[in-house]
């Protein structure tokens, strides 16, 4: 499909979106000091997590990791817990990753251009193309889920948006806009502000507000709702999970999860497949001193739900396993997945102790 627009709307796109921008923008933390480093962190925080959620984050582990050398040589633990409440650990640890390898093919910078950022790990075609126009004002687009949005209203565009090859063409449709490179990072981000504030998601957008809406076709048609198209989900596989929360005295067990796969060298608690009734987890555990069945709870992952059941289990022995609650929150990162379990087991400790 090629884009149905003269040079004269193209350029009118251009220069009302960026005006918008300059004038409408948020201040955001990344935006006062903008350097490669800082796009990136901000950039990898802010994928499927709110802004106004991202900003402490951002804020803390700049602070202690203030260069990319520090990150390429922090403690996995520690990285961990300036991670914990994000999600998606893979993409913290594919930064750590990456840093490694600036600092030794780049001399601990990240690289100024998007054909060499394409090749590091955890970099893909959005990431390198916000640095590089960002950071490097190179002349390349950036296209996330905010830009195929605005663009497939914009251009009244019938793809589906959720395939690869989609992604693709929206990545030259979003090029033939780029304005200069000196512009090309204000306007990289004045679309994703765009899609945050104004051409919304899972609503209707605001078209009244929008710098856009004399140009775009989905609007002109009154179908902006319509927009973008989408295929069915699949449906995500449902695992049913036993959650042991073992606990000695004021002290709680962390098991670390194996090297692949969901939630890969993180802690958590020890689980079992299925769903055990207490007289199954006395039967195994008989030496407890008790057993309580805390609420159940459901972790929704991109292709996987986890039916968690738990039990808090009362033990009369310990080992290395066992922490406090204040070394806990101290040093390990504990995944969303076992929050409401690890939770209700600081409270019980803390009732228990009349705190």
């Amino acid at each position: 499909m090629e884009i149905a627009m003269k040079q004269e709307e193209i350029q009118q796109v251009q220069q009302n979106l960026l005006r918008w921008y300059r004038k409408e923008h948020r201040d955001l933390p990344w935006r006062r000091q903008v350097s490669a480093y800082r796009t990136w962190v901000s950039e990898i925080m802010l994928q499927q997590t709110r802004v106004e959620a991202v900003i402490p984050y951002y804020e803390r582990f700049l602070a202690v990791l203030p260069t990319l050398r520090d990150l390429a040589l922090v403690d996995d633990d520690l990285l961990h817990k300036l991670w914990e409440g994000l999600g998606y650990y893979n993409r913290v640890r594919n930064m750590k990753k990456c840093a490694q390898a600036c600092v030794e093919q780049y001399d601990g910078e990240l690289p100024k251009t998007y054909a060499q950022l394409c090749t590091l790990p955890g970099i893909g075609p959005y990431t390198a193309g916000a640095i590089a126009s960002i950071a490097y004002q190179e002349r390349v687009c950036a296209v996330d889920g905010n830009v195929l949005r605005v663009f497939s209203r914009i251009l009244a565009n019938e793809e589906d948006v959720s395939k690869e090859i989609t992604k693709k063409h929206y990545r030259d449709y979003v090029s033939a806009f780029l304005p200069n490179a000196e512009d090309a990072g204000d306007f990289n981000q004045a679309i994703m502000e765009l899609g945050a504030l104004i051409c919304m998601p899972n609503k209707t957008p605001d078209c009244e507000r929008c710098p856009l809406s004399l140009q775009c076709k989905a609007h002109r048609r009154g179908v902006e709702d319509q927009f973008p198209k989408k295929g069915e989900k699949k449906a995500r596989r449902v695992e049913e999970y036993t959650v042991l929360v073992f606990v000695y005295k004021n002290r709680i067990a962390l098991v670390q999860r194996p090297s692949k796969g969901l939630l890969a060298n993180l802690y958590g608690f020890p689980m079992k497949e299925g769903k055990l009734d207490q007289k199954q987890i006395v039967e195994m555990y008989p030496q407890s001193q008790q057993i309580i069945a805390l609420h159940p709870h459901v972790h929704i992952f991109s292709h996987v739900e986890w039916h968690m059941h738990a039990f808090l289990i009362e033990t009369m022995d310990t080992d290395h396993h066992y922490h406090s609650i204040e070394e806990i929150e101290d040093n390990y990162a504990i995944p969303t997945a076992y929050r409401t379990f690890y939770d209700a087991a600081c409270t019980w400790i803390k009732m228990k102790e009349g705190k």
